[in-house]
């Protein structure tokens, strides 16, 4: 029986320009991302990337050597649903976006052992799909218009705002892109739990009367009460429980209280591909969509587009930030074609190569 023998993140530099959304999230500068590797002892390795532009990997691997590493030695890494189980466990005392990395370096050995791409294991259902750009801040309703016509020009489909946070100029951007664009486009508001009702009401009133096409995270990932009152006086979707608390073991409530029309998750913020794949196939039991944000590194990105080939109420993929400051250290990342779509990997496990000249030139030391 194949068992782990080892389980190390190796820490590199990921410096570049700083920059932000409209509450005031701040990424990049100077960040350590991290390959998290999991070995067995007949030579199969699984990997995945730890950190974000947001926050680096030396946040995380503390806790998952500390913690999670003891109990895996010595598992079978096939063993991926009850090993996801017992590391959900300690979310208390370890970041989601540990047990996620874990969670998708096992899945990335299922795939290389079975010689099959993760989604032919998790059923695929589909071999391409529409992406869209997903915006960072711009000081001007024109700075946003002119960026979603770029895209547009690039034949990409569909397009989504990260506003100011203030209603009444937020109000003003989505009516400038739209008018840019016209309405070939599809266009998405993520305001970013910046609102309290009233001023949410406000806004999502506006973009209905504009024809946009969902309505994201108007408010704080715990008012299910304020949601559930705004859902009710609004037609236009409302898409909520990215950060929702309990992520999968959380999502029951949100269905049964009519809070929110569609799911969200990534494998960062949700814990890797088992629970995402739980919430996409939660939501298709309702009839609900599930769409999956993006995973804040490029190995998360593509563990992300494995489940949206194999979810069919999985519509697009989120390109975040549009600008492609989020890609790094894959020798090819994904990327749209001119009819603004992206395809399933063919190759196994994850499929995508990771850029080892890169991360041994940038190297900061290993954790293990």
């Amino acid at each position: 029986m194949v068992k782990i023998d080892d389980i190390t993140v190796t820490l590199f530099r990921w410096n570049f320009a700083p920059w932000k959304t409209g509450v005031g999230t701040a990424f990049g500068g100077r960040k350590l991302l991290g390959v998290l590797t999991v070995r067995t002892d007949e030579g199969v390795e699984g990997h995945a990337f730890l950190g974000s532009s947001r926050q680096g990997a030396d946040a995380y691997a503390g806790p998952l050597m500390e913690i999670v590493k003891p109990n895996l030695l010595g598992r079978n890494p096939l063993d991926i649903g009850a090993i996801w189980r017992e590391m959900w466990k300690e979310n208390r005392s370890v970041s989601t976006n540990a047990i996620g990395a874990v969670d998708v370096a096992l899945w990335d050995i299922a795939g290389k052992v079975a010689g099959l791409p993760i989604h032919r294991l998790l059923g695929t259902c589909r071999d391409s799909v529409p992406a869209y750009s997903s915006t960072a801040w711009h000081a001007t309703s024109e700075e946003y218009a002119e960026e979603a016509l770029s895209f547009q020009d690039m034949g990409w489909t569909a397009h989504k705002i990260h506003p100011h946070g203030d209603p009444r100029s937020d109000i003003e951007i989505c009516d400038r892109v739209r008018q840019a664009v016209g309405d070939d486009m599809i266009l998405m508001l993520d305001s970013m739990w910046a609102y309290n009702y009233e001023d949410a009401l406000r806004v999502g009133r506006a973009i209905e009367e504009l024809g946009y096409y969902w309505y994201e995270d108007p408010l704080a990932e715990e008012d299910i009460y304020n949601y559930v009152k705004l859902k009710s006086k609004l037609d236009i979707p409302i898409m909520s429980t990215e950060y929702a608390p309990g992520r999968l073991y959380g999502m029951a409530q949100w269905i049964q209280s009519y809070a929110t029309d569609i799911l969200r998750g990534d494998v960062a913020v949700t814990g890797g591909i088992t629970p995402l794949v739980k919430i996409a196939h939660l939501a298709e039991a309702f009839g609900m969509k599930c769409e999956i944000h993006h995973g804040g590194n490029s190995l998360n990105n593509v563990a992300n587009l494995h489940v949206t080939m194999a979810a069919p109420n999985c519509e697009f993929y989120e390109v975040f930030p549009a600008t492609g400051a989020n890609k790094y250290a894959l020798v090819e990342d994904i990327e749209v074609d001119g009819d603004g779509l992206v395809y399933a990997p063919t190759e196994p496990g994850l499929g995508y190569e990771i850029d080892w000249e890169l991360v041994e030139r940038e190297r900061e030391g290993v954790v293990g």
